[in-house]
């Protein structure tokens, strides 16, 4: 029998596990959908992405604009509280 603290790491980490998944799982799917809207966009209102270079800094720009909304308020959380 698995002592009580090795249940508790176990079922931490598979919590953890499926609590980052979910978080990274939505995250991808508001950047897909941001991207989608872009490129559907009529020409002469399409932003033109010169090189793979720009085009990898607005997916990054994306990233970091969801990961501040999804945590954000965790942060904040946890900030009024002294951690």
């Amino acid at each position: 029998m698995i002592s009580v603290i090795a249940q508790e790491r176990l079922l931490g980490a598979a919590l953890g596990g499926v609590f980052s998944s979910l978080i990274v799982y939505e995250q991808r799917k508001i950047i897909y959908q941001t991207v989608c809207q872009l490129e559907n966009k009529p020409p002469a209102a399409q932003v033109e992405i010169k090189d793979s270079v720009h085009r990898g800094r607005q997916i990054a720009h994306l990233w970091n604009k969801a990961m501040d909304q999804t945590l954000g308020p965790v942060i904040t959380s946890m900030s009024s509280r002294g951690w």
